[in-house]
């Protein structure tokens, strides 16, 4: 990874308009994302994970209004950066696929029924540009088979002739029709069985290796974020409350919330360890909670995490936590040698 960031967020906030008043979905968001790196994003349903995702390709609904903040994408062929919150429609037009790509959580809903998938390979090609039919064509057969699809029956098919997980890998495939430097996935195996899982795990960091593109991954699938990411974002009530490298977050969290998503799923390898659910629900977004918003829920919450919100700041290098009591929590494990590192 070299030390220029693909892309920037910086700032970023998010509000959806309703009766009782503004929704505040995505709070002071800031992270960088580095070429060939994958960074999951994690948390509870409704924590903003995938209006952040929506935000950064500007696809939000009309309900909802970028409030503040900066996307900044930087061009692998020295190009000047390009903040993508200030492209008119045109250069959006352009900006999506050819530079990100976002593939959605539902496969079944995201192609069209009545089509080929020949004909969406084609005509994504073409609302993007690329006419030569031909070697549209060989670039979806090449990717339809680096995804491990047959790729000839596949591209003469229509989506209901294809199952949850061969849909999936289509729609991942379209995403790279294009060669796009940075790809969001959204939930990308949500509902699908674990062998379709480890598939699509196995081909996604293998595509990332040979492609080089930058990977955000959604999800509040603990175990695919620790095998796939190289560093862990974690989200609740809309804000960044620990960002960092993967085994250090996943080892050594520096926040309540992440220790209990820790908590609260199996471990395979660790024995019987009995599992424990976050206390309460996650705070309303039109009314949050004066101080840190996982206070109420906290059981390391004192009196000033419910007068004064912690700032994300920096606890050991590379990882940062937003939390007055980081330093009181305890090591999951030892983090694992550099030969088990993978």
């Amino acid at each position: 990874m070299t030390h220029q960031p693909v892309l920037s967020i910086q700032n970023l906030s998010v509000a959806y308009m309703a009766r009782r008043g503004m929704v505040k979905a995505v709070r002071d968001v800031s992270f960088d994302v580095f070429p060939s790196e994958t960074v999951a994003v994690i948390g509870e349903s409704g924590c903003g994970k995938t209006t952040l995702a929506l935000a950064l390709v500007r696809l939000l609904s009309r309900s909802a209004k970028i409030t503040s903040g900066k996307v900044i994408f930087r061009g692998g062929d020295h190009s000047a950066p390009v903040d993508v919150l200030r492209l008119n429609q045109r250069q959006l037009r352009a900006f999506r696929w050819r530079n990100c790509a976002m593939v959605f959580q539902s496969a079944l809903n995201a192609l069209n029924p009545v089509l080929k998938i020949s004909a969406q390979v084609q005509e994504t090609a073409r609302a993007h540009g690329e006419h030569d039919a031909k070697r549209v064509e060989e670039r979806a057969l090449w990717l339809f088979q680096q995804v491990r699809l047959d790729p000839r029956r596949v591209y003469n098919a229509y989506p209901h002739e294809l199952s949850g997980g061969m849909r999936q890998r289509v729609l991942l495939a379209l995403g790279l029709l294009l060669d796009p430097q940075v790809v969001i996935l959204d939930e990308p195996t949500t509902a699908l069985d674990v062998l379709t899982q480890r598939t699509i795990i196995e081909v996604l960091k293998r595509l990332r290796e040979e492609m080089g593109f930058a990977l955000i991954f959604i999800s509040h699938d603990l175990s695919m974020a620790a095998e796939l990411a190289h560093r862990i974002v974690t989200m609740y009530a809309g804000s960044v409350v620990e960002i960092g490298q993967v085994n250090e977050v996943f080892y050594r969290p520096k926040h309540p919330y992440t220790l209990g998503l820790m908590r609260a799923v199996p471990n395979l390898s660790g024995g019987r360890a009995e599992l424990v659910s976050i206390p309460g629900s996650p705070p309303d977004l039109i009314d949050l909670p004066k101080g840190c918003a996982f206070a109420p829920r906290c059981s390391y919450a004192q009196a000033i995490c419910h007068e004064q919100a912690p700032p994300l700041e920096m606890r050991a290098p590379g990882h940062a936590s937003a939390c007055h009591f980081w330093d009181r929590l305890p090591v999951l494990r030892e983090l694992p040698s550099s030969q088990e590192v993978g």
